[in-house]
Protein backbone atom coordinates (compact mmCIF):
# COMPACT_ATOMS: atom_id res chain seq x y z
CA UNK A 1 0.00 0.00 0.00
CA UNK A 2 1.42 3.66 -1.25
CA UNK A 3 1.70 5.27 2.24
CA UNK A 4 1.12 8.57 1.03
CA UNK A 5 -2.08 8.00 -0.06
CA UNK A 6 -5.19 7.81 2.70
CA UNK A 7 -7.93 5.78 1.41
CA UNK A 8 -11.67 6.95 2.93
CA UNK A 9 -14.58 4.69 4.06
CA UNK A 10 -17.13 4.19 1.58
CA UNK A 11 -19.48 4.77 4.37
CA UNK A 12 -18.21 8.77 4.65
CA UNK A 13 -18.93 8.30 8.22
CA UNK A 14 -19.67 11.19 11.01
CA UNK A 15 -16.65 11.69 12.72
CA UNK A 16 -14.41 10.44 10.07
CA UNK A 17 -10.83 10.09 10.70
CA UNK A 18 -9.50 10.64 6.74
CA UNK A 19 -8.60 13.84 6.88
CA UNK A 20 -6.51 13.09 10.13
CA UNK A 21 -4.57 10.04 9.37
CA UNK A 22 -1.77 11.27 7.63
CA UNK A 23 -0.68 13.03 11.15
CA UNK A 24 -2.24 10.43 13.86
CA UNK A 25 -1.07 7.26 11.90
CA UNK A 26 2.55 8.68 12.37
CA UNK A 27 2.18 8.10 16.49
CA UNK A 28 0.94 4.23 15.43
CA UNK A 29 2.90 1.46 16.14
CA UNK A 30 5.79 0.23 13.43
CA UNK A 31 4.49 -3.29 14.26
CA UNK A 32 1.20 -4.00 14.63
CA UNK A 33 0.27 -7.88 15.32
CA UNK A 34 -3.50 -7.48 15.42
CA UNK A 35 -5.58 -3.94 14.64
CA UNK A 36 -8.12 -3.87 17.64
CA UNK A 37 -10.57 -0.72 17.46
CA UNK A 38 -13.80 -0.72 19.71
CA UNK A 39 -15.17 2.15 17.64
CA UNK A 40 -14.68 1.39 13.94
CA UNK A 41 -17.36 3.61 12.79
CA UNK A 42 -16.91 3.97 9.14
CA UNK A 43 -13.25 1.91 9.06
CA UNK A 44 -11.27 4.87 7.45
CA UNK A 45 -8.83 3.92 10.08
CA UNK A 46 -8.60 -0.03 10.04
CA UNK A 47 -8.40 0.59 5.75
CA UNK A 48 -4.63 2.56 6.21
CA UNK A 49 -3.32 0.49 8.97
CA UNK A 50 -1.27 -2.96 8.22
CA UNK A 51 -1.86 -5.72 10.62
CA UNK A 52 -1.94 -9.17 10.36
CA UNK A 53 -5.24 -9.52 12.11
CA UNK A 54 -7.56 -7.06 12.47
CA UNK A 55 -10.79 -6.85 14.90
CA UNK A 56 -13.04 -4.76 14.41
CA UNK A 57 -16.22 -4.05 16.69
CA UNK A 58 -18.92 -1.00 16.84
CA UNK A 59 -22.28 -0.89 19.23
CA UNK A 60 -23.90 0.36 16.36
CA UNK A 61 -25.63 -2.50 14.32
CA UNK A 62 -26.31 -1.19 11.30
CA UNK A 63 -22.86 0.18 10.43
CA UNK A 64 -21.12 -3.24 11.35
CA UNK A 65 -23.90 -5.07 8.84
CA UNK A 66 -22.86 -2.00 6.30
CA UNK A 67 -19.16 -3.62 6.29
CA UNK A 68 -20.17 -7.19 6.56
CA UNK A 69 -22.32 -6.18 3.38
CA UNK A 70 -19.62 -4.54 1.80
CA UNK A 71 -17.07 -7.33 2.47
CA UNK A 72 -18.89 -9.77 0.90
CA UNK A 73 -19.62 -7.78 -2.71
CA UNK A 74 -15.77 -7.53 -2.50
CA UNK A 75 -16.13 -11.23 -4.05
CA UNK A 76 -17.45 -9.66 -7.05
CA UNK A 77 -17.54 -5.47 -7.48
CA UNK A 78 -18.69 -5.88 -10.90
CA UNK A 79 -22.22 -7.39 -9.86
CA UNK A 80 -22.11 -5.24 -6.92
CA UNK A 81 -21.96 -2.14 -9.65
CA UNK A 82 -24.58 -3.46 -11.81
CA UNK A 83 -26.85 -4.11 -9.02
CA UNK A 84 -26.29 -0.30 -7.69
CA UNK A 85 -26.96 1.06 -11.32
CA UNK A 86 -29.98 -0.91 -11.69
CA UNK A 87 -31.47 0.38 -8.02
CA UNK A 88 -30.47 4.03 -9.23
CA UNK A 89 -31.85 3.85 -12.51
CA UNK A 90 -35.14 2.20 -11.09
CA UNK A 91 -35.50 4.80 -9.01
CA UNK A 92 -34.24 7.62 -10.92
CA UNK A 93 -31.45 8.87 -8.89
CA UNK A 94 -28.59 10.96 -9.74
CA UNK A 95 -25.37 9.03 -10.32
CA UNK A 96 -22.84 11.19 -11.65
CA UNK A 97 -20.12 8.29 -11.54
CA UNK A 98 -21.09 7.36 -14.87
CA UNK A 99 -23.36 10.11 -16.22
CA UNK A 100 -25.16 13.70 -15.84
CA UNK A 101 -28.53 13.41 -15.87
CA UNK A 102 -29.39 16.65 -13.80
CA UNK A 103 -30.93 19.00 -16.12
CA UNK A 104 -29.10 22.22 -16.42
CA UNK A 105 -32.11 24.32 -15.87
CA UNK A 106 -32.66 22.77 -12.73
CA UNK A 107 -28.69 23.35 -12.20
CA UNK A 108 -29.10 27.14 -13.17
CA UNK A 109 -32.78 27.41 -10.82
CA UNK A 110 -30.73 25.88 -7.31
CA UNK A 111 -27.29 26.49 -8.06
CA UNK A 112 -26.23 24.90 -4.62
CA UNK A 113 -29.04 22.87 -4.03
CA UNK A 114 -29.51 21.09 -7.04
CA UNK A 115 -28.41 17.28 -6.05
CA UNK A 116 -31.27 18.03 -3.33
CA UNK A 117 -34.22 19.07 -5.41
CA UNK A 118 -32.94 16.27 -8.50
CA UNK A 119 -32.96 13.27 -5.60
CA UNK A 120 -35.76 14.28 -3.31
CA UNK A 121 -38.65 12.50 -4.69
CA UNK A 122 -36.22 9.28 -5.51
CA UNK A 123 -34.99 9.52 -2.20
CA UNK A 124 -38.17 9.05 -0.58
CA UNK A 125 -39.39 6.38 -2.57
CA UNK A 126 -36.64 4.64 -1.56
CA UNK A 127 -36.67 5.43 1.83
CA UNK A 128 -40.61 4.06 2.03
CA UNK A 129 -39.34 0.84 0.20
CA UNK A 130 -37.25 0.30 2.76
CA UNK A 131 -39.82 1.20 6.28
CA UNK A 132 -42.14 -0.59 4.80
CA UNK A 133 -40.19 -3.81 3.83
CA UNK A 134 -40.36 -6.49 6.29
CA UNK A 135 -36.32 -7.72 5.05
CA UNK A 136 -34.24 -5.11 4.98
CA UNK A 137 -31.95 -4.53 1.93
CA UNK A 138 -28.68 -3.76 2.90
CA UNK A 139 -28.18 -2.26 -0.67
CA UNK A 140 -30.89 -0.03 0.15
CA UNK A 141 -29.77 1.10 3.06
CA UNK A 142 -26.48 1.87 1.32
CA UNK A 143 -28.01 4.13 -0.80
CA UNK A 144 -30.21 5.81 1.86
CA UNK A 145 -26.70 6.31 3.36
CA UNK A 146 -25.40 7.65 0.44
CA UNK A 147 -27.95 10.08 -0.75
CA UNK A 148 -29.12 10.89 2.51
CA UNK A 149 -28.33 14.22 4.87
CA UNK A 150 -24.94 14.45 5.66
CA UNK A 151 -24.33 10.88 4.83
CA UNK A 152 -25.64 9.80 8.28
CA UNK A 153 -27.62 6.78 9.47
CA UNK A 154 -30.87 7.93 11.95
CA UNK A 155 -33.40 5.92 12.91
CA UNK A 156 -37.31 6.62 14.76
CA UNK A 157 -38.18 4.12 17.88
CA UNK A 158 -40.00 2.27 15.76
CA UNK A 159 -36.87 1.43 13.90
CA UNK A 160 -37.72 3.13 10.87
CA UNK A 161 -35.46 5.37 8.77
CA UNK A 162 -35.77 8.76 9.23
CA UNK A 163 -33.70 11.29 7.69
CA UNK A 164 -33.85 13.41 4.68
CA UNK A 165 -32.31 13.73 1.32
CA UNK A 166 -29.04 15.25 1.37
CA UNK A 167 -27.23 17.14 -1.16
CA UNK A 168 -25.35 14.66 -2.49
CA UNK A 169 -24.47 12.23 -5.35
CA UNK A 170 -23.61 9.24 -6.26
CA UNK A 171 -20.37 10.44 -7.93
CA UNK A 172 -16.74 9.27 -8.92
CA UNK A 173 -15.71 9.79 -4.65
CA UNK A 174 -18.14 7.19 -3.99
CA UNK A 175 -16.88 4.65 -6.60
CA UNK A 176 -13.37 4.83 -5.64
CA UNK A 177 -13.64 4.60 -2.25
CA UNK A 178 -15.78 1.48 -2.93
CA UNK A 179 -13.38 0.08 -5.34
CA UNK A 180 -10.38 0.58 -3.15
CA UNK A 181 -12.72 -0.60 0.00
CA UNK A 182 -13.67 -3.96 -2.16
CA UNK A 183 -9.87 -4.54 -2.90
CA UNK A 184 -8.43 -3.67 0.29
CA UNK A 185 -10.85 -5.94 2.43
CA UNK A 186 -10.95 -8.79 0.22
CA UNK A 187 -7.40 -10.59 1.30
CA UNK A 188 -7.94 -9.17 5.13
CA UNK A 189 -8.27 -11.39 7.71
CA UNK A 190 -10.89 -9.60 9.56
CA UNK A 191 -13.74 -9.97 12.53
CA UNK A 192 -16.29 -7.61 12.87
CA UNK A 193 -18.06 -7.61 16.21
CA UNK A 194 -21.50 -5.90 17.52
CA UNK A 195 -21.02 -5.22 21.32
CA UNK A 196 -20.03 -2.58 23.81
CA UNK A 197 -16.79 -1.35 24.22
CA UNK A 198 -16.01 -2.66 27.43
CA UNK A 199 -17.70 -6.25 26.31
CA UNK A 200 -15.66 -6.12 23.22
CA UNK A 201 -12.50 -5.16 25.20
CA UNK A 202 -13.03 -8.34 27.28
CA UNK A 203 -13.59 -10.70 24.41
CA UNK A 204 -9.76 -9.99 23.66
CA UNK A 205 -6.86 -12.31 24.70
CA UNK A 206 -4.35 -9.83 24.22
CA UNK A 207 -0.93 -10.85 22.35
CA UNK A 208 2.27 -9.08 22.03
CA UNK A 209 2.31 -5.94 19.39
CA UNK A 210 -1.38 -6.11 19.54
CA UNK A 211 -2.57 -2.46 19.34
CA UNK A 212 -6.01 -1.23 20.47
CA UNK A 213 -6.80 2.85 18.20
CA UNK A 214 -10.09 4.47 19.91
CA UNK A 215 -11.91 7.11 18.42
CA UNK A 216 -15.18 7.22 21.06
CA UNK A 217 -17.40 9.71 20.59
CA UNK A 218 -16.62 12.59 22.01
CA UNK A 219 -17.86 14.24 25.25
CA UNK A 220 -18.22 17.92 25.20
CA UNK A 221 -19.30 17.79 21.27
CA UNK A 222 -22.67 17.27 19.80
CA UNK A 223 -23.23 14.97 17.21
CA UNK A 224 -25.99 11.93 16.97
CA UNK A 225 -22.69 9.78 17.58
CA UNK A 226 -22.18 11.49 20.13
CA UNK A 227 -25.07 12.39 22.62
CA UNK A 228 -25.71 9.07 24.82
CA UNK A 229 -22.42 9.00 25.76
CA UNK A 230 -22.09 10.70 29.23
CA UNK A 231 -19.23 11.24 32.13
CA UNK A 232 -19.88 8.04 33.03
CA UNK A 233 -18.78 6.07 30.17
CA UNK A 234 -15.47 8.79 29.75
CA UNK A 235 -14.77 7.41 33.64
CA UNK A 236 -15.23 3.83 32.07
CA UNK A 237 -13.59 4.18 28.97
CA UNK A 238 -10.43 5.27 31.07
CA UNK A 239 -10.41 2.76 33.53
CA UNK A 240 -10.44 0.86 30.44
CA UNK A 241 -7.22 2.07 29.30
CA UNK A 242 -5.24 2.38 32.05
CA UNK A 243 -5.87 -1.66 32.46
CA UNK A 244 -4.42 -2.03 28.99
CA UNK A 245 -1.65 0.27 29.90
CA UNK A 246 -1.12 -2.46 33.08
CA UNK A 247 -1.23 -4.97 30.83
CA UNK A 248 1.19 -3.86 28.40
CA UNK A 249 -1.00 -3.50 25.41
CA UNK A 250 -0.23 -0.66 23.33
CA UNK A 251 -2.69 1.74 22.81
CA UNK A 252 -4.04 5.31 21.29
CA UNK A 253 -6.91 7.34 21.94
CA UNK A 254 -8.86 10.36 19.79
CA UNK A 255 -10.50 12.86 22.12
CA UNK A 256 -11.63 16.68 22.14
CA UNK A 257 -10.12 18.18 25.45
CA UNK A 258 -12.02 22.00 24.62
CA UNK A 259 -14.60 22.78 22.82
CA UNK A 260 -15.91 26.24 22.71
CA UNK A 261 -16.45 27.33 26.58
CA UNK A 262 -16.46 23.24 27.32
CA UNK A 263 -13.29 21.67 29.07
CA UNK A 264 -13.34 17.88 29.51
CA UNK A 265 -11.40 17.98 32.47
CA UNK A 266 -12.07 14.14 32.82
CA UNK A 267 -9.75 13.06 30.01
CA UNK A 268 -7.89 15.66 30.55
CA UNK A 269 -6.44 14.88 34.36
CA UNK A 270 -6.71 11.62 33.17
CA UNK A 271 -4.08 12.26 29.55
CA UNK A 272 -1.06 13.86 32.19
CA UNK A 273 0.07 10.45 32.52
CA UNK A 274 1.00 9.26 28.96
CA UNK A 275 2.25 10.92 25.70
CA UNK A 276 -0.22 13.74 24.28
CA UNK A 277 0.31 15.11 20.73
CA UNK A 278 -2.41 17.89 19.65
CA UNK A 279 -4.17 17.45 16.41
CA UNK A 280 -5.17 19.88 13.53
CA UNK A 281 -8.66 18.73 13.97
CA UNK A 282 -11.59 18.78 11.04
CA UNK A 283 -14.20 18.52 13.59
CA UNK A 284 -17.67 19.25 11.96
CA UNK A 285 -21.09 19.67 13.71
CA UNK A 286 -23.85 19.95 11.16
CA UNK A 287 -26.20 21.58 13.75
CA UNK A 288 -23.53 24.35 14.46
CA UNK A 289 -21.10 25.75 11.30
CA UNK A 290 -20.03 28.58 13.48
CA UNK A 291 -16.36 29.02 14.25
CA UNK A 292 -15.41 26.83 17.04
CA UNK A 293 -12.35 27.04 20.17
CA UNK A 294 -11.24 23.29 20.47
CA UNK A 295 -8.30 21.37 20.91
CA UNK A 296 -8.50 17.91 19.54
CA UNK A 297 -5.68 14.97 20.64
CA UNK A 298 -4.23 12.23 20.88
CA UNK A 299 -2.58 10.24 23.68
CA UNK A 300 -0.69 7.07 23.84
CA UNK A 301 0.97 4.88 26.06
CA UNK A 302 4.17 4.10 24.13
CA UNK A 303 7.29 6.00 22.63
CA UNK A 304 6.58 6.07 18.78
CA UNK A 305 9.18 5.51 16.16
CA UNK A 306 9.24 8.21 13.53
CA UNK A 307 12.21 5.97 11.12
CA UNK A 308 9.77 5.48 8.65
CA UNK A 309 6.78 7.04 9.05
CA UNK A 310 7.63 11.19 9.53
CA UNK A 311 7.86 11.49 5.97
CA UNK A 312 4.32 10.98 5.18
CA UNK A 313 3.19 14.94 6.27
CA UNK A 314 5.26 18.44 7.36
CA UNK A 315 5.75 17.51 10.82
CA UNK A 316 7.70 20.86 11.35
CA UNK A 317 5.34 22.32 14.09
CA UNK A 318 4.86 18.82 15.52
CA UNK A 319 6.59 17.94 18.93
CA UNK A 320 5.51 15.40 21.09
CA UNK A 321 4.49 15.95 24.85
CA UNK A 322 5.89 13.68 27.39
CA UNK A 323 4.20 14.44 30.16
CA UNK A 324 4.21 11.88 32.70
CA UNK A 325 4.92 8.29 32.16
Amino acid sequence: MNKRQIYRSPLFYVGDKYKLLPEIKNYFPQKINRFIEPFTGGGSVFLNVRAKEYFLNDIDTNVINLHKFLREQAKNPEQFFQKIQSRIEEFGFSHSYQKDIVPQELKIQWKKTYYAKFNKRPFQKLKEHYNNSRQKDMLDLYLLLIFGFNRMLRFNSEGAYNLPVGNVDFNKNVQNALLNYFRIVKNRNIKFYNLDFTEFIRTIDFQQDDFVYFDPPYLITFSEYNKFWNENNEQILIELLDNLHRKGVKFAVSNVTHYKNKVNSVFLNWSEKYYTQNIKSNYISYHDNSIKSFNEVLVFNYQPDFSEQMSIFDTENSEIENVRT
